[in-house]
C-alpha cells in the first residue's frame, strides 16, 4: 500500500504544533534529530520536514501530497493549491509596520516609499487594491531591522504578538491579511492517497469539533426539566437520567466553548444545580 506524504514545517511553533496534532490523531512518528523524512507507526503516511517557503512548489509538483502549512505562505506562493482544512493553530496576521517616530496618518502615506518585506506577492496585490506605489525590497530573513538601516521606510512581515516590532522601535499600522495553519492538498493525487487523505481530515475534524465543546453534566428539578433541555443546543438532545432523589434528574449534553457563560448563566436561572464542565478530548459524529 502506497503512503500518503505529507509536509511540515522543518522547525519551529508551526513545526510543534503540527507534530502535536498528528499525535492528537493518532499518528505517531518515529523521527531521530535531523531527519528529512520519517514513516508514522501503523498508519501509511510520511512526514518530510521541510522549509516553509518551499512547501508550496513540492505540492504543485506533487513531490508531497499533503501539507500542514501556514494559510500566508499558501496566499504568497500557493496558487491554484487547495485548502481542505483550517487547524485552529499557529495564528499570526501578515502586517505592515513603520518607525514609530513616523507619523503614520494613513496607507496613502506608503506612496513612493521603500517596503522591506519576504511577502512581495501579497503587498503587492494589496497596494494594487488600494492605488499604492511603492518600492519593494525583498528580503529573506530579519525584515525588521529593514528600517533602522537605512534600507526601507516601513516592511511588512507575520506578526503573532507584536513584540519583535516593539523591540525594533516599529509599530503596526495596517493588516493585510489574518492566517492560520492549514491543511492543503496537492492537485496530484491518486484515488488511493485520496482515501487516506480523507481518513485523516475526519479524524482532524473530531479534535477541532472536541476543541471547540465542553461537556456538561447537571442536576435538574423535574418540573424545570423542560426549561433547562430548551438552554442545551446539545448534539441532538441531551441525555436525562432520574436521580435517586425523586424529583430530580441529571442532564448530559455538549455545549460550545464560545457560549459556556451565557448557557450556565441561563442553566443556574432556571434552576439547574451541581454543574460540572469537563473538556472534550475528540467528538465524533
Amino acid at each position: 500500500m502506497s503512503k500518503l506524504r505529507i509536509a511540515v514545517q522543518k522547525s519551529g511553533r508551526l513545526n510543534e504544533d503540527s507534530m502535536a496534532m498528528l499525535k492528537d490523531i493518532g499518528i505517531y512518528i518515529d523521527n531521530g534529530k535531523d531527519q528529512l523524512k520519517a514513516s508514522a507507526k501503523g498508519f501509511p503516511v510520511e512526514v518530510f520536514y521541510l522549509r516553509n517557503g518551499d512547501i508550496p512548489q513540492y505540492l504543485k509538483d506533487g513531490v508531497v501530497d499533503a501539507a500542514i502549512i501556514g494559510e500566508n505562505v499558501l496566499i504568497e506562493k500557493g496558487n491554484g493549491i487547495t485548502v481542505i482544512e483550517k487547524l485552529g493553530f499557529s495564528s499570526c496576521r501578515v502586517c505592515l509596520a513603520v518607525p514609530k517616530a513616523m507619523n503614520y496618518k494613513g496607507l496613502s502615506d506608503l506612496n513612493g516609499k521603500r517596503i522591506a518585506t519576504s511577502y512581495p506577492n501579497t503587498v503587492q496585490n494589496y497596494l494594487d487594491e488600494n492605488g499604492i506605489k511603492a518600492n519593494l525590497h525583498i528580503i529573506n530573513g530579519s525584515v525588521e531591522i529593514a528600517p533602522n538601516i537605512g534600507l526601507a521606510d516601513a516592511i511588512c512581515d507575520i506578526v503573532s504578538s507584536g513584540s519583535t516590532l516593539f523591540k525594533n522601535n516599529l509599530k503596526e499600522v495596517e493588516t493585510i491579511l489574518k492566517s492560520e495553519a492549514v491543511l492543503a492538498v496537492s492537485p496530484i493525487l491518486s484515488d488511493e492517497k485520496k482515501a487516506i487523505l480523507d481518513k485523516i481530515q475526519f479524524r482532524i475534524q473530531s479534535v477541532l469539533k472536541g476543541r471547540q465543546s465542553k461537556y456538561i453534566l447537571l442536576n435538574a428539578p423535574n418540573d424545570k426539566l423542560q426549561n433547562i433541555i430548551n438552554v442545551l443546543p446539545g448534539m441532538k438532545s441531551p441525555t436525562v437520567l432520574p436521580l435517586a432523589q425523586e424529583g430530580w434528574s441529571s442532564v448530559h449534553s455538549v455545549i460550545s466553548k464560545n457560549e459556556f457563560w451565557d448557557v450556565i448563566d441561563e442553566l443556574k436561572a432556571n434552576g439547574a444545580q451541581g454543574i460540572l464542565v469537563c473538556p472534550i478530548e475528540k467528538m465524533v459524529l
